[in-house]
């Protein structure tokens, strides 16, 4: 997968969500238009797996499979909700079967599966932050998966928990207390060290 860098995405147009909507529902156009929603969408899907699943290869993997998953149900696209949360949707659900499966083949004790992810985390070229970026990811690492979803949703994205909950699925005080719950963990483990 090729990440598009900033200064190529900034010169880039892309179609309104309404254009690619109609684009992807015409025969002759859903290829063009399904290009543009990747190249739209690309960057964002992956830094949302990429902070649940850390692995740069992994990402990969999902962030390919979410696409995969887009293309096959574009015909369920009801519209109900804006096109990225839909592909949002389809990212978040992929990146916990993703961890759960991941879980399951390794057969390691919860613990085990968090230690493998800190060394990761301390191996990726990516993950190069200052010392306090990195005690708050190995912090995140110690949340539940959905916890962590939740917070990384709202403290890196910027989202409303409006938005959280139709991407997720859950009541917006479900996601105050997840939220909020996760902040007192990372807090505590931030100010253990």
């Amino acid at each position: 997968m090729v990440v598009l860098s900033k200064e190529l995405k900034a010169t880039e147009s892309y179609l309104k969500d309404q254009e690619l909507i109609e684009k992807l529902t015409r025969e002759d156009t859903r290829n063009f238009a399904f290009n543009q929603l990747v190249r739209k969408y690309q960057e964002r899907i992956y830094w949302h797996v990429r902070k649940m699943v850390l692995d740069h290869d992994d990402t990969d993997d999902v962030v390919q499979e979410v696409f995969i998953k887009v293309w096959k149900n574009l015909h369920r696209f009801r519209q109900d909700s804006k096109l990225f949360t839909w592909i949002y949707r389809i990212a978040t659900n992929e990146c916990l079967n993703f961890l759960k499966k991941k879980k399951r083949v390794s057969l390691l004790s919860l613990t085990d599966y968090q230690d493998i992810l800190v060394s990761k985390l301390d191996m990726s070229v990516q993950m190069d932050g200052d010392a306090i970026e990195i005690k708050l990811q190995k912090a995140l690492l110690t949340l539940p998966h959905k916890q962590r979803l939740v917070f990384n949703m709202k403290y890196f994205d910027d989202m409303k928990y409006d938005e959280i909950a139709e991407i997720t699925g859950t009541s917006v005080g479900g996601l105050k207390a997840s939220y909020h719950h996760a902040v007192k963990k990372i807090e505590k483990i931030i100010n253990r060290d």
